[in-house]
């Protein structure tokens, strides 16, 4: 296929931060962009007290957000119980289209495992409970995380957000009804795992994300990520799959649209 970049009229990137200081001087100009690189859904997610509340700001002054609540492994503390009950609380007050980013992180420390399974487990159960879609985050945990997913039979939906897994475990969180999201990292040339993701998954079972500011695509590796990169993701994904990247466009909006129901 003809290297090309695609600008295609309903990209959706299904995984942003642009709270983030890194976006406190242009935020417009991200947003403008986004609109001229197409770009015109982007699913605004928090992941502590504090940015769940700045997603939802946003959200409330630019149509293009649509925002998410949860609490990051990095958040499970001693005090983890009194936090989720609070996410609960600010959930009611609150419009909000998934829960999470949640989920297992054990590459910095593997002191909370325990207070990491029970909030993930708490969120989880939330997001059965309120019939929403979890975003879900897992670094050097695949196997926990897995483990917990599947315990719920089924009953949990959402996507495995940024996915670094195996090709095999991905298509086992298929079959349990899970998407899976593919970010900048599959652009990188030495990426074996989620290229081979990109090419085994079943179509419409996968999403395109950025991540922003983290994770930036080829060509912009090693600096700030924004959300109008998506489409480097898209077009490196049907380049892998020798699909036109207009059906993968298609697909992957339509994706996005029934998952988070946007």
């Amino acid at each position: 296929m003809p290297h090309f970049l695609y600008g295609g009229d309903k990209m959706i990137d299904t995984h942003s931060h642009l709270f983030e200081d890194e976006f406190k001087e242009d935020l417009d100009e991200c947003i403008k962009r986004c609109k001229l690189n197409n770009v015109n859904k982007i699913m605004i997610v928090g992941f502590s007290h504090e940015t769940n509340i700045k997603a939802q700001e946003l959200a409330n002054k630019y149509d293009i957000f649509y925002p998410s609540a949860g609490l990051h492994p990095s958040e499970a503390t001693a005090n983890y119980l009194d936090d989720f009950n609070k996410l609960v609380e600010f959930i009611k007050k609150n419009k909000i289209y998934a829960i999470g980013e949640c989920g297992l992180d054990y590459h910095w420390t593997k002191d909370n495992i325990l207070e990491q399974k029970e909030l993930f487990k708490l969120q989880c159960e939330l997001a059965i409970k309120l019939d929403l879609p979890i975003i879900v985050h897992s670094r050097d945990a695949q196997q926990d995380t897995f483990d917990i997913i599947k315990s719920y039979g089924g009953r949990l939906k959402g996507v495995m957000h940024c996915y670094s897994g195996s090709k095999e475990l991905a298509l086992e969180y298929i079959k349990l009804g899970f998407y899976v999201s593919l970010g900048g990292p599959v652009t990188f040339k030495n990426a074996k795992e989620p290229k081979e993701v990109a090419k085994a998954i079943d179509s419409n079972r996968l999403l395109i994300e950025t991540d922003s500011p983290y994770l930036a695509p080829t060509p912009f590796r090693g600096t700030r990520n924004e959300s109008s990169y998506v489409k480097y993701v898209l077009e490196e994904i049907a380049k892998l799959r020798e699909i036109d990247v207009e059906e993968l466009d298609r697909i992957t909006t339509l994706n996005s649209e029934k998952l988070f129901n946007i």
